[in-house]
């Protein structure tokens, strides 16, 4: 069987619109600044607390950038993420190139930092079906643990397997650890660390099948 495997936020949904938007309901006008700083906490309160659901990561972490920038968030407003996450866009290209990929005989898992719950109701926006899904929730870790990456090999004992993932930190890093073919969607442009980390680029999904074959 053949297995790609793909984070979701940021790779499939449009993580930092998602955000910024939703950062803009209870700040208007200070989505952008929001997002930044919020993207500097999220680790930290994950690496802080691994069992964490995400959600409340998704809070902890609004507050702390609303500290920052001197944003005041009332308490009641500090889950506006994990609220509107669910309804996060879906990027344009990934019902094309998934598709493909499933019609030549791939099958497909996410490799998710969320709760059950919220990629539950995520999937039901995504373009085409999952044959199998591990969350941090799952595993009690969060990426660039390997947690998400063993419990899919050991459940599955995939023959082929490449994983596609936009976060360098988050996904490129543990499965270079892990000597796991990847594919890198460098949406952002990013320059990595390390050269060597990277096998595969693309700037988004598309022509995503034939990356995914050839690596």
């Amino acid at each position: 069987m053949r297995w790609a495997t793909f984070d979701c936020f940021g790779t499939l949904v449009d993580w930092r619109h998602g955000i910024r938007t939703s950062a803009d309901l209870i700040a208007p006008g200070q989505g952008a600044r929001l997002l930044e700083a919020y993207s500097r906490h999220e680790h930290a309160v994950q690496a802080e607390s691994p069992a964490l659901r995400y959600r409340h990561v998704l809070a902890e972490a609004l507050r702390r950038a609303c500290a920052d920038e001197k944003i005041k968030l009332n308490d009641d407003d500090a889950s506006v993420l994990g609220t509107t996450l669910p309804y996060w866009p879906v990027f344009p290209e990934v019902a094309a190139e998934l598709s493909a990929l499933r019609a030549a005989g791939w099958h497909l898992a996410l490799l998710t930092n969320c709760d059950r719950d919220l990629i539950a109701e995520t999937r039901r926006r995504l373009p085409v079906p999952f044959d199998a899904v591990v969350t941090s929730e799952d595993v009690g870790a969060y990426k660039p643990s390997d947690a998400h990456f063993e419990a899919f090999r050991c459940s599955y004992e995939p023959t082929t397997w490449v994983h596609v993932a936009q976060s360098y930190f988050h996904d490129m890093v543990p499965a270079h650890r892990l000597d796991i073919p990847r594919v890198w969607i460098n949406r952002q442009g990013e320059r990595p660390e390390d050269e060597k980390i990277i096998q595969q680029v693309l700037p988004d999904l598309g022509g995503l099948l034939a990356t995914v074959e050839n690596a």
